[in-house]
Formats: structure tokens, C-alpha cells, sequence
């Protein structure tokens, strides 16, 4: 399993994978930053400072992921999530047929090994709340306001 580190707005991202896709992508508070990326990483890296640069809003490079089948499921409707949209979990539970797993998707949402990639921040609480964000709920604010369509401009 090939590993580096790059920078983002975010933190420093840890990317891990090998010849069969990235596997996982985390953000670390801190860390050093890799001098030399893998072969098997060059595209994701590539992808994710496009992500960060604005020019890119969806990622296509090989894929992964370890999970359960239901985690492998959740984590490929989360991808049907559009750039720039939100669902709630009760959304989301029902996209995948049963509003009763609920409870169980939003755990999968959060076991999700691909951070950005598929797009777990773009589910929040049904009353339209920032909830439930493994790598910190500014994160997710983050993100969502990055990949807003339409920036407002301050009054002050």
C-alpha cells in the first residue's frame, strides 16, 4: 500500500492506495507533506489540489474502498449526491429504499474511507443542521460553502 501526504485548506490529507484504486483519504490536523508521490497516487493527488483550486467537481481516478456491502452501498448513493447539494439522512435512507435505516446509513456515512471523494459532507440533519462530521464540523462548513454555486458577498 503506497501512502503520502499533501497539504489542502483543510489540514493535511493522507491518500492510501495501491495499483487497485485509493483505498483511503483522511485529513489530519498536522503532519509533514510528502516530497515524493507514488505513481499509484499521482492522479488522486491531482484531482484533489483541482478539487481545491475550484476547477474540479467530481473526481474519476480508480476507487477502493474496504466496507461492508450495505457501506458499499451507502457510500455509492452518496456520490449520486450532486456538486454544490445537500440531502438529509432521512433522504438518504430513503434513497436507498427503507427509511428505517436511517441510523444505519448515517453510521456508514460516517465510516466512509474517502473523505471528499465521496461526498459524506453533503448529508445533514433533517432540520437543515451541520450534524455528525468525522473530521470536525468547520470541516464540513468548509466544504459545503467551497462547493456552494452562488458566493455572497459581505456587507461589512
Amino acid at each position: 500500500m503506497d501512502t503520502c501526504f499533501i497539504n489542502s485548506p483543510l489540514g493535511i490529507a493522507k491518500i492510501e492506495g495501491d495499483e487497485n484504486g485509493i483505498s483511503i483519504i483522511s485529513v489530519l490536523s498536522e503532519g509533514v507533506v510528502s516530497n515524493k508521490i507514488p505513481e499509484n497516487l499521482k492522479e488522486a493527488v491531482s484531482q484533489l489540489q483541482e478539487y481545491f483550486d475550484g476547477k474540479r467537481t467530481d473526481f474519476s481516478f480508480k476507487r477502493n474502498p474496504k466496507g461492508t456491502e450495505f457501506q458499499q452501498k451507502v457510500w455509492q448513493e452518496l456520490c449520486n449526491i450532486p456538486f454544490g447539494k445537500t440531502i438529509n439522512y432521512l433522504d438518504l435512507a430513503k434513497k436507498l429504499g427503507d427509511p428505517k435505516v436511517i441510523r444505519a446509513s448515517a453510521s456508514a456515512n460516517g465510516k466512509n474511507p474517502l473523505w471528499i471523494v465521496v461526498p459524506c459532507h453533503r448529508v445533514i440533519g433533517t432540520d437543515g443542521s451541520l450534524t455528525g462530521y468525522a473530521g470536525g464540523l468547520w470541516r464540513k462548513k468548509w466544504l459545503l460553502e467551497h462547493e456552494n454555486p452562488t458566493t455572497q458577498q459581505s456587507l461589512f
